[in-house]
């Protein structure tokens, strides 16, 4: 006895063929995407634009500036605080960023692994 396969369904080596190279072709996609955001620069302020810093879509900080009347010698913890809080959000920005630049090309789908 042979078994049927319903019409529109298989589609054999053709099938196959076509899913490896639509996989490819996001995978080029992906490359690309992740090339463009790691030559990015991700630019944030706190304190009201008393620190900026400026990182890299490789999370590498490029710059840091800091508005002179921030630095007071007697309360650091305020500079340390602003500093780690631009830090986050930048960081923050460049995963947000790239997770929904990559959903547009997977469609939504999760790839680990991926990005």
């Amino acid at each position: 006895m042979k078994a049927r396969i319903p019409k529109n369904m298989g589609g054999g080596a053709q099938n196959m063929n076509q899913m490896i190279k639509q996989a490819q072709k996001m995978q080029d996609q992906i490359t690309v995407l992740q090339e463009d955001i790691e030559a990015r620069d991700f630019a944030v302020t706190t304190g009201g634009g008393a620190v900026e810093i400026v990182m890299t879509g490789k999370k590498t900080i490029k710059s840091l500036t800091l508005k002179p009347e921030i630095v007071d010698p007697e309360n650091i913890e305020d500079l340390q605080d602003l500093i780690i809080s631009a830090v986050n959000e930048a960081v923050n920005n460049i995963e947000s960023t790239t997770e929904e630049e990559m959903s547009k090309i997977t469609g939504g789908v999760s790839l680990p692994g991926l990005f």
